[in-house]
């Protein structure tokens, strides 16, 4: 900011509601205003008058256009199928989960009223009242049952089908009563339950053409990997938002063209930007930055089932190559925090603080590659603009490797299809993960040994033992214990390298109002659409 001592005038209060929401904590704010000439008994004026702004009474009205940064053919309605950022966007407009988990990480209810229980094995799902489908049929508990049935389906390919097997059985008890007994007890049940391909479908539901949910928007047009337009569900249940009148989401691949597109105006937010932009946004009153601190992550995986993740020594090495600091400071501009090779995040209260942090010595890496014979050969490595900031991170570990003799060779591959051509299939490549609201739901989606999704094929009976004991436990400590041993286990057994935890950055128009972090994920957790509202 500039040096001076002057009057504040209504730009400063942008610049500070700006920075409150890029995530900016109160100290650095008054230092903002202290180097401005602010004194410190002021700034609390600036700051309640910036907080007030951001409180704002929504207002109805506009057409509100997003631009997720990847698409493809692939794109799907379809909850249970959905796996990426651009298909939970579009689902998140159109469905309802039975919970949700709010801004401060807390698992809240939605279209459930209550869910209990007194073993944590078998629990009692109250649904609301009043709630209809798009197509005006009432919600009831046998679209609970069918929904979370589905999952359990082979035929259906469900992302989350390694979760939905706890479920021993579901029935309902009466129109707006389920029961879900589970196999063992799991606490986690109504926070599973949260996650966006648990969303409500109606029974007997198998065409999804048509998006048909309980949700805030309804679909007008889907072309997938091109765009959806949505409009305005005026019988939400909720009797509250959403705040726009139509919503259009499509992609835009390259990074400079949809930080540009935020710029001139053309769309409202612009998803997932490179931290390369910060600067430009800090310096642009046309865009403003909206940073969540997640818990999610790109990382580097090297299949144990496949060379060179196969040798000994190997993932090792590549662990001790990559430089996390270079990582967080020059290719994420600081935007994230340094990670240790396992998925659960210091804010987790599950966090193994006691795991020694994996230091940048690649001499020791130099040794385990000699040991494992491949020095001298060339490892291809693929990455795409797909896995958010892969390539910068594919270019700090090519050089590192270069100056100890090993090739490294970089296959940039394109956006489109990378996930269903490329992620769980190429012997080194990178993940782009979305952070997950418990370790159960982590491990079980990434490491459990008959996970869909276990990026590196880690298997070990011994961990998914681990796994299924945590779940049941109602004492923290011990649960605690446990899922602390098994971070330990995925940092060194793993192929998965974690280098950071990332904040996602989404540029933002100034009149988009109401942006509050969600721990599931950019842009509100892909709840934007429903929650925030264009200032008129």
């Amino acid at each position: 900011m500039r040096d001076r001592i002057a009057n504040w005038t209504a730009s400063d209060d942008a610049m500070i509601e700006k920075a409150i929401r890029r995530g900016a904590d109160r100290r650095e704010l008054l230092n903002m205003m202290l180097l401005g000439g602010v004194a410190l008994s002021a700034g609390g004026l600036i700051l309640g008058r910036a907080g007030a702004a951001l409180a704002a009474t929504p207002t109805k009205g506009g057409h509100l256009k997003i631009a997720g940064f990847h698409s493809s053919t692939a794109d799907t309605l379809d909850p249970a199928k959905a796996s990426n950022s651009t298909d939970y966007s579009r689902i998140c407009a159109l469905y309802n989960r039975l919970t949700f988990i709010d801004g401060a990480g807390r698992t809240t209810m939605e279209l459930a009223e209550s869910i209990e229980s007194k073993d944590a094995k078998v629990w009692t799902v109250k649904l609301r009242k009043g709630v209809s489908f798009h197509d005006g049929k009432s919600l009831t508990a046998n679209d609970v049952v069918f929904t979370l049935k589905r999952h359990l389906d082979p035929a259906v390919g469900s992302k989350v089908n390694v979760l939905a097997k706890q479920m021993a059985d579901v029935k309902a008890v009466d129109d707006l009563t389920a029961e879900i007994t589970l196999v063992a007890p799991n606490a986690d049940l109504p926070t599973i339950l949260a996650l966006h391909h648990f969303m409500i479908v109606a029974d007997g539901t198998t065409n999804f053409s048509k998006g048909n949910g309980t949700g805030a928007f309804i679909l007008n047009e889907f072309q997938p990997g091109v765009k959806s337009i949505m409009s305005r569900n005026d019988n939400y249940w909720k009797g509250t938002g959403p705040f726009v009148d139509s919503l259009e989401f499509f992609a835009i691949s390259d990074e400079s063209a949809r930080l540009n597109a935020v710029l001139s105006g053309d769309i409202h937010v612009g998803a997932n930007l490179n931290p390369r932009s910060l600067r430009t946004i800090e310096n642009n009153p046309a865009i403003a930055a909206f940073v969540s601190k997640l818990g999610s992550y790109t990382n580097l995986n090297l299949r144990l089932d496949m060379a060179p993740g196969d040798k000994a020594g190997v993932v090792e090495g590549f662990k001790y190559l990559v430089n996390r600091e270079a990582i967080q400071k020059s290719v994420l501009r600081g935007l994230a925090d340094i990670a240790n090779d396992q998925p659960i995040p210091s804010t987790s209260p599950y966090f193994n603080a006691e795991l020694k942090q994996r230091e940048f010595d690649p001499e020791r890496a130099k040794s385990l590659f000699e040991k494992a014979g491949i020095l001298g050969q060339e490892i291809r490595v693929v990455a795409s603009e797909a896995a958010s900031s892969s390539l910068d991170y594919a270019a700090v570990i090519q050089q590192a490797a270069g100056k100890i003799g090993l090739k490294l060779t970089i296959d940039r591959v394109p956006s489109d299809g990378y996930w269903s051509t490329h992620w769980l299939k190429d012997a080194v490549g990178f993940g782009d993960i979305n952070a997950r609201p418990t370790p159960d739901i982590m491990f079980s989606l990434f490491y459990k040994s008959d996970a869909g999704w276990n990026e590196s094929r880690f298997k070990s009976p011994k961990f998914d033992a681990m796994l299924l004991e945590a779940r049941g436990l109602l004492d923290q400590a011990k649960r605690k214990a446990i899922y602390g041993d098994m971070q330990a286990m995925v940092a060194s057994e793993a192929g998965t390298i974690i280098p950071v935890f990332n904040s996602n950055l989404d540029g933002v128009s100034p009149k988009l109002k109401g942006l509050v972090a969600n721990p599931l994920g950019g842009m509100m957790g892909y709840t934007l659409a429903e929650y925030a509202w264009l200032e008129a």
